[in-house]
């Protein structure tokens, strides 16, 4: 038996500036579903413009491009700037609270990639403050909008989650192990040999076992050498550990969603399965699946 969904509401009464039916609600399965032909269509065109858009902003900061193609960068700079401006308040205008849209990762997002050109146009006092090619470079937070398009990073992101603790019990293993082992270098190499204090020793500790060593701090004592060989050998087995937990909960996450990037129009929660009547999140009705064909999977 079944359990109530903890919230609804009535379709006869629509919450308020939501998409009740019309334009807003095709609009609103373009953009924020992708399992449409049009919704899959729009992210694509969507990622190209923010891989051009990051090019172009990679190329401007080379002098030599700059100084060259300097007008027709600028030109691009804009006319990526007016389609997100566009996109944006597209956005807005089709979610159910674009308050609540603008306040979320996905919408400060958004906004971070328009403010820079514009802020560099309306405040002509800011290159007093703050060189404007500092501007231009938060123009590469354009790049995080990928997210958004991409499902992995959603599985990713997921799969994160899902084992911070056993990350940050592997954490704390791995800072026990270097607070130990930097403070024996520090009392087998002592000053003499560069291991001026514990820190130090953890400095050096931190860098042998993640494999780095940049060599600015050496053991010269036989001893040295081989609690440094210990952690060459301890570090080489210790990296493959995040990646491994990482991995299983990736691959579990993937086996146990629905391949479906159904959208919430009340909390913009997404991931629903295709027979789903209510949110898992929130509760609120959801509309009708509608496709163009089902799902893979």
């Amino acid at each position: 038996m079944t359990s109530a969904p903890p919230k609804q509401h009535s379709r006869a009464e629509p919450l308020h500036g939501g998409p009740a039916d019309g334009w807003r609600v095709q609009m609103y399965t373009v953009i924020f579903e992708a399992d449409t032909r049009a919704g899959r269509m729009f992210d694509l065109i969507l990622i190209a413009m923010i891989l051009a858009s990051v090019t172009v902003v990679v190329l401007d900061s080379m002098a030599a491009v700059h100084s060259r193609y300097s007008q027709l960068l600028d030109a691009l700079e804009w006319a990526f700037t007016l389609l997100f401006t566009l996109e944006y308040v597209a956005r807005l205008s089709c979610v159910r609270h674009p308050r609540r849209y603008a306040g979320s990762a996905l919408g400060i997002i958004d906004l971070v990639a328009l403010l820079p050109t514009y802020m560099a146009i309306l405040v002509p006092g800011l290159n007093a403050l703050i060189d404007v090619r500092v501007l231009r470079l938060l123009r590469l937070f354009r790049i995080l909008k990928l997210g958004a398009y991409v499902a992995e990073f959603g599985l990713l992101g997921q799969a994160l989650a899902a084992s911070r603790r056993k990350i940050l019990v592997f954490m704390v293993f791995v800072m026990m192990v270097v607070t130990i082992m930097g403070t024996l270098m520090y009392v087998v190499e002592g000053p003499a040999n560069g291991y001026t204090s514990i820190p130090v020793g953890v400095y050096w500790a931190i860098t042998t076992m993640t494999t780095v060593g940049f060599g600015d701090i050496t053991p010269n004592t036989d001893l040295g050498r081989g609690i440094a060989s210990l952690m060459m050998l301890l570090g080489w087995g210790t990296l493959a550990v995040p990646t491994g937990i990482v991995s299983a909960e990736f691959t579990a996450q993937r086996m146990n969603r629905a391949p479906t990037t159904r959208t919430c129009h009340e909390c913009l929660s997404e991931g629903h399965w295709p027979s789903a009547k209510f949110c898992r999140d929130c509760g609120a009705p959801l509309p009708p699946w509608r496709h163009d064909e089902p799902p893979a999977g």
